[in-house]
């Protein structure tokens, strides 16, 4: 008999606290699967280097703050001879929490196996990069569909990338030919491409020039083309324009939600209870549905200003605690420690209860983890 299918209605899912996306690059790299193609020679082992780099030492990515993390670079084309000449090119000092290897088994032959015990010798591994995708893969398939195996072996590596919430970036080749989809001229099938999180095309304006465009486009990052310039003395892709970011509208209820809170320190209490505080604070009534299911869509604001979310469910109450704790992120990072699993019963907001609790904050206030 087949397995009974887990789900969840749309209700409580819109009233689930989950656990947010963690960026390893913010904006540009979250965790999950993501294609790194370029045309040979064009310099996508440098840029990989210095992305790994940075990460490894927690600084900026052109515009782009990074979570400071252990990296694996997988450099499966390169000497460590060759390696150490590029890190002497692009800086002075190299950190022991990026870490390279320059043979690896193949997918399906162990390299799930290399990289899973190198994340439990490393366990604060945020990016793993691999140079190139093809020195990983299984020339040896039995499969006669070609989309179908590129899919088994992007997802094979995506399962582990979500497994362990860190960011795998796969180097790849474009076609020799052109066309007016970027991803079309990723080598292999669709399957790649659609089986990433991410695909990131690195082309060149000319082949003898150097400056290029990185075509960015994924499922949890914005459409972006980056204008880019190798600089041949520092051997770094540089940014040649400034990055248009697009700001997000934050309700006015949660900027007055987080107003409240910086004022209050700590809240517990059901949606009706704060809806209530809300309209004492500021007299304006909101709906206690609408307000619980802004606080779960606006959560990554609330966790920037330094508020806290935790849900405390009984059979008597289904109340939630809010705490500031006076630290505002000032990185843009949003990495956080909050609920990820989803509620046994649906979500049903409590109106007869007992009065809300403002401060002192109780045990059931979540401590943000900050970097």
């Amino acid at each position: 008999m087949s397995k009974k299918l887990e789900t969840i209605d749309a209700e409580t899912l819109m009233t689930t606290s989950l656990q947010q996306l963690k960026f390893i690059v913010e904006g540009l790299i979250p965790q999950g699967l993501h294609i790194l193609a370029g045309s040979p020679k064009i310099g996508k082992s440098w840029l990989s280097l210095w992305i790994c780099l940075q990460v490894a030492k927690g600084e900026k990515i052109w515009e782009f703050e990074t979570l400071k993390s252990e990296v694996l670079y997988l450099c499966l084309e390169d000497s460590f001879s060759r390696i150490q000449n590029r890190l002497f090119e692009i800086t002075d000092e190299a950190p022991n929490t990026l870490h390279f290897a320059i043979m690896s088994d193949t997918i399906g032959n162990g390299l799930e196996i290399q990289i899973e015990n190198f994340i439990k010798e490393y366990p604060e591994t945020g990016l793993i990069v691999i140079d190139t995708l093809q020195k990983v893969r299984n020339n040896t398939s039995t499969n006669v569909n070609p989309y179908a195996t590129d899919y088994d072996d992007i997802n094979t590596l995506k399962q582990i990338a979500d497994k362990y919430k860190i960011a795998i970036v796969l180097v790849h080749h474009l076609r020799k030919t052109g066309d007016s989809d970027p991803l079309n001229m990723i080598s292999g099938t669709s399957g790649i491409a659609g089986g990433a999180d991410t695909n990131f095309i690195l082309q060149k304006e000319k082949r003898i020039e150097n400056r290029g465009i990185l075509i960015c486009t994924g499922r949890d990052i914005e459409q972006r083309e980056l204008f880019l310039e190798f600089n041949k003395e520092t051997f770094l892709w540089e940014l040649r324009q400034p990055i248009e970011v697009e700001q997000k509208k934050v309700d006015e209820v949660i900027i007055l939600l987080s107003d409240f809170m910086k004022s209050v320190k700590c809240f517990t209490g059901t949606a009706t209870e704060l809806a209530e505080k809300l309209k004492e604070y500021e007299g304006t009534e909101y709906s206690p549905a609408i307000l619980k299911k802004k606080i779960i869509k606006h959560m990554s604001y609330l966790i920037e200003n330094g508020i806290s979310y935790s849900e405390n469910r009984t059979f008597e109450r289904r109340e939630f605690t809010l705490s500031y704790d006076g630290k505002e992120a000032n990185d843009g990072m949003t990495v956080v420690n909050m609920p990820i699993n989803l509620p046994s019963l649906p979500s049903a907001l409590s109106v007869e209860s007992d009065s809300a609790n403002v401060a002192p904050c109780s045990p059931l206030c979540a401590i943000v983890t900050r970097r």
